[in-house]
């Protein structure tokens, strides 16, 4: 048990360093291309460049699971990480370059999320799943909310930002080469029940409940700080409001987790969903509105992260073994579509109209609204027969 407590605690440490690092390197990145005029829709290109290697690492995962223990595959995906980090300064004034290194950072922390949330999932009793989850996406967001802060602190221009994330990542390293068991990341006599592909068909809702959440994510860390500053934010404040809404995420998934664990969860799925679609339709408002802003931006970090959460919950509950590595390497995979889809949707909207950014998050709450309503409605059907 005390083993399991030290992986578990491990786990919890590496997606936290893979959340301070794509918090700090996306608004970084996004921010120095603001500053020399770039349009918001080559930043959107640029900030999209993580999740396309994300949604790679959901095709790769199967193969790598094979091939190396659990330590391996956690040391090669942070070494990644910290390369592509390593990379920013030096390649800045090579676009294509740095995107290149842009793609590999998201394989690396692809990795890492996928193959935590199934062993976070497998290591979780069944009456406390919602709040070993919820602290595992906890430490991740408040690690994701802690880069925006840091840029805020450290300013955009200068290598101390991407130095803190590089220090933070060779301790994750240690951390793993000491801790994590050189065992098998998946046992060869496990058969799968469907392929990643498969899995949008087998969950549609769970699927878009990680989709809206990640085009969300990538939203909040590489656009909203250019929507706050066109409407005239300063950069340090414009970057802090991507901080306060991760804040709410943070600070709001173990009580969620706790009521998963004791309410209805596939009700809570649907109201979550709805108050990301009230709140994101009254941004346009809420930005002018002075003190209103703050607040709002908690609770709509709250409820977003909250989609996300209760989203892997429903996935433990319904899945195990070789079926839960796929359905998280599913998972994966629709987070890399909606972190492309975020940037350049909210991007490309932004060039038609300041409030392009609220209109497409609006749009990708509704449209999951209605799959995770079907999914309630499914599950009351099933208890009546």
């Amino acid at each position: 048990m005390g083993s399991n407590k030290a992986v578990l605690a491990v786990l919890i440490f590496a997606v936290s360093v893979v959340g301070l690092g794509m918090g700090a390197t996306l608004p970084v990145v996004a921010l120095r291309m603001y500053q020399v005029q770039a349009s918001t829709l080559s930043i959107g290109l640029l900030a999209a460049m993580p999740a396309v290697g994300m949604m790679a690492s959901a095709f790769m995962i199967d193969a790598l699971c094979r091939r190396f223990t659990r330590r391996g595959l956690y040391l090669l995906a942070l070494g990644v990480c910290s390369a592509s980090v390593a990379a920013i300064e030096p390649l800045a004034t090579v676009p294509w370059a740095l995107a290149a290194a842009r793609v590999l950072m998201g394989v690396g922390m692809g990795v890492v999320i996928i193959l935590g949330e199934s062993w976070v999932n497998e290591m979780s009793p069944i009456n406390a799943r919602g709040r070993l989850v919820a602290l595992y996406a906890t430490c991740f967001t408040a690690c994701q909310m802690l880069g925006p802060a840091s840029v805020a602190w450290l300013g955009a221009e200068g290598p101390w930002v991407n130095l803190l994330v590089l220090a933070s990542q060779a301790l994750g390293l240690a951390l793993v080469g000491w801790v994590m068991p050189a065992t098998p990341a998946l046992r060869a006599q496990q058969s799968r029940g469907f392929s990643v592909l498969g899995f949008v068909k087998v969950a549609p809702a769970l699927c878009m409940g990680v989709l809206l959440f990640s085009f969300f994510d990538s939203v909040v860390l590489a656009m909203f700080p250019v929507y706050a500053a066109g409407l005239g934010f300063s950069l340090a404040l414009a970057a802090l409001t991507s901080s306060v809404i991760l804040a709410g995420d943070a600070a709001c998934q173990l009580p969620l987790g706790w009521l998963a664990d004791r309410s209805d969860r596939h009700r809570l799925y649907v109201t979550c969903g709805l108050l990301v679609l009230l709140i994101g339709a009254g941004l346009p408002w809420l930005m002018g509105s002075g003190l209103w802003l703050w607040p709002a931006l908690i609770v709509l970090g709250a409820v977003a992260g909250g989609v996300y959460t209760l989203a892997i919950v429903l996935i433990g509950e319904r899945f195990e073994g070789a079926d839960l590595v796929t359905a998280n390497a599913s998972a994966g995979l629709i987070w890399g579509l909606g972190s492309v889809l975020g940037p350049l949707a909210s991007g490309a909207a932004m060039s038609l109209g300041p409030q392009g950014l609220p209109c497409t998050l609006a749009a990708s709450a509704a449209l999951f609204v209605v799959f995770a309503w079907h999914l309630q409605w499914k599950s009351r059907q099933a208890l009546h027969i």
